[in-house]
This record gives C-alpha cells, sequence and structure tokens, in this order.
C-alpha cells in the first residue's frame, strides 16, 4: 500500500507541474489551464495548523532533546482527537501540524478538543513540560495535491492565524469558517483587529463552556 500511495503522490506532482509548464509558454490559454487544474485538484476543505507557544524560547533554553519531547508529547496528545474528529493530518512542520477537514464544523469541534486535551495534560505539569497549543483554521477552494500539501488562501490564513497571530490555548479562525461554522452550544466568536498583511477577517472562539461529548472516549 505504501507504494501504491507513492506513485499516486507523484501522479499528482508530475500532472501539476506538466500543467504549469504548459501554463508559462507564450501564448497560452491561462484561463483554460485554470479551469483544468481547478478540476483535477480543487476541493473545498477546512484547514486547520496548529502550533506550540513559546516553543523556540525553549529549546533554546532546555535543548534538543526536550524539543522532540514535546513534539513526541504534542502528536501523542492530538492525533487520535485528529482521527476522531474525522481529520487528515497532512504534513508535519517542526513542531506544527497542518490538518484538513471535509466538514468546517468537523475542523472547530476537533480544535476545541485538542485544546481541552492539551489543557487538561499540562495542568498539573511545570512550566516547560506543558503543551501550550495555538490553532488557526480557514476555509474554502484549495488546490490538494495528493496526500502530500494544499494550496489557497485560507491555506495561507490559517497558518498565519496559528502561527503568527494565536496565543497559547487560543483557537482563531477566518471568517469564511466563521460564515459557514455551526458552532457549538455556548461557544462565542470574538473579532480580532490587529491582523497580519493577507488575512482579511478573523475572529477568535471563546470555548471555555463548550462541552462535546463525541470526544470524551478520545484516550
Amino acid at each position: 500500500m505504501a507504494f501504491v500511495r507513492q506513485i499516486g503522490s507523484r501522479a499528482s506532482e508530475d500532472r501539476l507541474e506538466l500543467l504549469i509548464e504548459e501554463r508559462l509558454k507564450p501564448g497560452a490559454n491561462k484561463e483554460r489551464l485554470d479551469k483544468r487544474i481547478w478540476n483535477l485538484f480543487g476541493e473545498k476543505r477546512a484547514v486547520l495548523y496548529t502550533d506550540l507557544s513559546g516553543f523556540s524560547r525553549s529549546v533554546a533554553k532546555f535543548g534538543i532533546i526536550h524539543f522532540l519531547q514535546t513534539i513526541y508529547e504534542s502528536h501523542r496528545l492530538l492525533v487520535p482527537v485528529i482521527q476522531h474528529g474525522n481529520g487528515i493530518l497532512l504534513k508535519t512542520e517542526g513542531d506544527s501540524l497542518m490538518v484538513i477537514y471535509r466538514s468546517v464544523d468537523d475542523a472547530v469541534r476537533s480544535a476545541i478538543a485538542m485544546q481541552n486535551r492539551c489543557r487538561s495534560h499540562s495542568e498539573h505539569l511545570t512550566p516547560e513540560e506543558k503543551v501550550l497549543l495555538c490553532i488557526g483554521i480557514g476555509y474554502g477552494d484549495v488546490l490538494r495535491i495528493g496526500d502530500q500539501d494544499v494550496y489557497g488562501a485560507e491555506v495561507n490564513t490559517a497558518c498565519k492565524l496559528g502561527e503568527d497571530v494565536a496565543t497559547a490555548h487560543e483557537i482563531l479562525i477566518s471568517s469564511a469558517v466563521a460564515d459557514a461554522v455551526d458552532l457549538p452550544k455556548h461557544a462565542q466568536l470574538e473579532a480580532i483587529s490587529d491582523l497580519p498583511a493577507g488575512v482579511g477577517g478573523a475572529f477568535r472562539l471563546k470555548y471555555d463552556d463548550v462541552v462535546l461529548s463525541s470526544y470524551a472516549k478520545v484516550t
């Protein structure tokens, strides 16, 4: 099966590369080629991006082994929640995860479950052992290339919100997510005014009183 997945990923990359090469030729019909690319690779997805708060400072202070331990611990905590919440872990980048969901509701509920799990795990730990999670979520049209990557404006938004804006325990969502999601009971949105370039609008998800009984079985 691993060999089959490798073939599938390479086939997607090769096909896209050929279409991009054709698009670069003088006189190319870019509109027609763009439609072909979107027909082949276009999907509507929620994209969830995680980051760990204060991670660089922790690495500088406690060293590379602590760095690896914290990444391992975050994966141990989060991957079961992702799987239970109908997410696909597309890739890892250092202390960050990129996850895609077919349903924006699943993405938001999964994010709340992730935060609750990390907060519960970290409650009685020393500061350097805590898993302090930051999350950004976008939703919209993306180009998905096999099981390796996705591209799109809302992908960039999710990354910026999760990595550059969110602080420990926060879930930040784009305006597109806010427009599409059916919020869990007791969840609230708070508009964010100070945003990085390229992010049209975003909200802070207030989730402290939200109870997600369907995630209680995740261990």
